[in-house]
This record gives C-alpha cells, sequence and structure tokens, in this order.
C-alpha cells in the first residue's frame, strides 16, 4: 500500500507537469490524425474517474429525435451484444480473474489503474451468456434466462447455421444452438485455442464470421503496451486470426493490429473492418486509436511503428523493413478513446443519414490529464468509406468527472434500434427513433 501511494504521488506530479502535447483531440480524427511529438514519463499522466453507476431515472444523452432506455439493469459487466435473427438478444458477461505476475516496479500501480478503469463490479455471477427475450416487441424483455454459464472470460459471439461460437479469452468454443432456445446443454467443443496463460494482457477477444459461414476471425491483442515482454511473449498476437470452421486450421489474417476490437464485415461486402486500440505511454495526446478496413496479408505496424510509418523508438530490436511495409489505418478516433465496439448501421428506422454508418463504443481514457471518449460515437460513410467528423451520438456516461457508465459492445437489433453494453453501470441500453 505504501508504495502504490507513493507511485500514485508520482504519478500527481508528472500528471502536473506539460508534455508538450497540446493537441485539439477533434483533429486526431479522420484518415490524417495531427501527430505531436513522443513524450515520456516514469509512469504515464493518469486520470480514472470514480464509478458511482446510474441513479433510478438516469440515462445516457442521445441527440433529439432519438430516446434510450434501459433494456436490462443490475447485470455484471456486460461487456457485449449480439442480436439473434428471431428476435432474441444474448448479453455476455465478463470479466478478467486472473491477475498478472509483477515484472516491473510500476506493475501493482498500473494493474491498480487497469482495474478501476477496465470495468464495473456487479456483485453477482459473471462470464456467462444471458439470453434476453422480448415477446411483444415493446423493447423490454419479458425474460432473462442463462444460455451459457461457467466460461472464461467470453466476448465475441457469432451464430453460424446450427451453431453458436464463444471466443472465450483461451478457446473458441461451438455450441449446437437453434434461435428459440433458452439454455444451452452440457460443456463447448473447442475449435481452437487462443493464446492466453498467466500474463494475458489483452483478454477480450473479438469474433465474427465470413458471409458464407465458413470462416472465423478472431481478433487477439497484444501481450503487452509496446513488447516490452518480448518477442516471444507476442507469438501470433496483435492479430486477427482466419479460423476454418471446418477443421479448426487457422492462419493469421494480418498483424500489427495492437488490440483489434469489434471485427465485422462491411454490410454487403467481403471488407472486414475494426477498431483497435493503439499503444499508451507517449503522451496524453499519442497514439490515436482507430477504426480501419483490415487487408489480407497486412501489417499495421505494431510494435515498431505506428499510425503507418513513424517509428517507436522504445522497442528492441527494431525492424525498419517491416516498418516500409505498414498501412495506414483509414480513420483516427482521437487518443486514448478505448474503441472496443463497432456496428453499421442497416436498419431502417433511424434517419437515411445513417445508413451505412458506423457507431462505436469509446471505453474510455484513463491515461490523459483531461477524459477523452466514453461516449458511442457515429462516424458517416460514403461509398464503403468513412467520412467527416464524428458525431457524439450517446454520452452522458461521465458526469461532474466521475463515471455513471462506459459503453463498450454495440449491436443493432432486428427493430433497427441500437443497443449498448455499458459494464460500468452494469446495463444495457436502446436506442430508437422517436420517430421510426
Amino acid at each position: 500500500m505504501t508504495f502504490r501511494l507513493a507511485a500514485l504521488g508520482a504519478c500527481m506530479v508528472l500528471a502536473a507537469c506539460g508534455s508538450g502535447q497540446d493537441v485539439d483531440p477533434a483533429a486526431q480524427y479522420g484518415p490524417t490524425p495531427s501527430l505531436p511529438e513522443p513524450s515520456r514519463a516514469l509512469l504515464p499522466r493518469m486520470h480514472v474517474p470514480k464509478v458511482i453507476g446510474w441513479a433510478s431515472g438516469e440515462t445516457p444523452t442521445v441527440p433529439q429525435g432519438f430516446r434510450i432506455d434501459a433494456m436490462a439493469t443490475g447485470l455484471s459487466n456486460p461487456r457485449n451484444v449480439y442480436p439473434l435473427p428471431n428476435g432474441d438478444v444474448l448479453v455476455i458477461e465478463s470479466k478478467k480473474d486472473a491477475k498478472e505476475p509483477v515484472e516491473r516496479p510500476k506493475r501493482p500501480v498500473m494493474a491498480w489503474i487497469e482495474a478501476k478503469a477496465h470495468g464495473g463490479n456487479g456483485g453477482g455471477p459473471s462470464n456467462r451468456i444471458l439470453l434476453l427475450r422480448d415477446a411483444n416487441g415493446d423493447g423490454k424483455p419479458d425474460s432473462q434466462t442463462v444460455l451459457i454459464d461457467r466460461l472464461n472470460s467470453p466476448f465475441g459471439v457469432v451464430l453460424v447455421g446450427d451453431a453458436l461460437y464463444v471466443a472465450d479469452t483461451d478457446a473458441v468454443l461451438r455450441f449446437p444452438f437453434t434461435p428459440g432456445q433458452t439454455s444451452v446443454a452440457g460443456p463447448g467443443m473447442k475449435v481452437i485455442d487462443l493464446p492466453a496463460g498467466p500474463i494475458n494482457h489483452h483478454w477480450t477477444k473479438s469474433l465474427t464470421a465470413s458471409a458464407d459461414g465458413t470462416k472465423l476471425y478472431v481478433g487477439v491483442g497484444s501481450n503487452s503496451n509496446a513488447m516490452e515482454r518480448g518477442i516471444e511473449a507476442e507469438t501470433d498476437r496483435a492479430a486477427i486470426w482466419e479460423v476454418d470452421i471446418a477443421t479448426g486450421a487457422f492462419r493469421v489474417f494480418a498483424r500489427g493490429l495492437r488490440n483489434p476490437n469489434g471485427l465485422t464485415f462491411y454490410p454487403g461486402s467481403d471488407t472486414l473492418w475494426a477498431v483497435v486500440n493503439e499503444r499508451d505511454e507517449l503522451g496524453p495526446n499519442l497514439v490515436p486509436d482507430y477504426m480501419t478496413s483490415v487487408k489480407r496479408g497486412a501489417f499495421y505496424g505494431w510494435p515498431y511503428s505506428y499510425w503507418g510509418q513513424h517509428v517507436d523508438s522504445r522497442v528492441r530490436p527494431q525492424r525498419p523493413e517491416l516498418v516500409q511495409s505498414a498501412i495506414t489505418p483509414d480513420y483516427g478516433l482521437s487518443s486514448h478513446v478505448a474503441p472496443l465496439g463497432l456496428a453499421f448501421y442497416a436498419g431502417s428506422s433511424f434517419p437515411a443519414q445513417f445508413r451505412g454508418g458506423a457507431f462505436v463504443g469509446e471505453h474510455g481514457s484513463w491515461n490523459r490529464p483531461e477524459l477523452n471518449g466514453y461516449k458511442v460515437a457515429f462516424i458517416r460513410f460514403e461509398n464503403g468509406h468513412p467520412v467527416g467528423q464524428p458525431m457524439d451520438f450517446v454520452t452522458g456516461f461521465v458526469k461532474d468527472g466521475q463515471a455513471r457508465g462506459r459503453p463498450v459492445g454495440v449491436a443493432v437489433d432486428r427493430a433497427g434500434a441500437l443497443l449498448i453494453a455499458d459494464d460500468v453501470g452494469n446495463t444495457v441500453w436502446r436506442v430508437t427513433a422517436a420517430t421510426p
């Protein structure tokens, strides 16, 4: 405790010092974000808001012409939502139970900060999948059942044919399932192991499937911030895997993506998209997180470079030949917003300007003095590409510097409403158009 307090005191002193990175966050959105010079310190500048939760009757804020309601409350770390074709909604409750070993003097402080920053505490059972059923279509579930229990930090879910695939932190599992069921009996069948182990830095594993149902795509985050644990700890990590459903064989689809989440295909295309959490400890306004289409066989820079070919001088050994091949992402989301959810709007109940655009769940910063993120942003698309500045679509998760909630996964349900998993507020929110 003495060490923790001393280190936190040092953080506060560092946070009071200028970083030389005075950048308007708005200048870090889009295809050419402003990139200041790196700024390093003994510990990153931190600001973790106190979690207060939602008072009775409180909701996030949505634009005029929309309304937001709590679809489910009193949950335990809801991290993702997945609508089924029959109208049922799956809610993935998940938390990381295992603690990482102490390898560096600052690790206990960082672990404490990350625990405060990366999830709530619902107090009940977690690491399971709930099923919400709204029989009369009024947006309020008539029943809530446990579909699958005793999972290992699950996150990604996708339905393919008569099987439900679940990405635990250490494996992809297959469960026989037909929409309409309210429970699944027996353990799942393992499709493939995923990198995990005692050190499992980025533990959420995003999941989607190809349109023809033959391939799974799994997001596997890095095992460190910037390869400080060595190259062996990063084997097949910071990557998106392509898994053959029939055989379980895999290959790396794309590399150099520090923590890819929200994997989804653009509607009507075979173009895979993801949101990516970039590296920390280079200053409050570096490096911008991003949303990008993902090209087969491409390298996106981590850990050797960021935003294309900007070299990270901390990494040893350097790999200039890899840096030369690094691809620049499509769209910057500003620094340290921690995007974890991505959903394209293919519904019809929202106004026309939302069709084909992207909703991004931004879990929010912890390693910069001014909070950033803590919202659901909307980015308009034209001809399959993001354009313009983002719109703050769902806000109000932070009030007076305190966190009432933090958005994670987002999805669009059968009726065209936007669903949001709020892991700190322990709520699933549903946004509808006031006049569809």
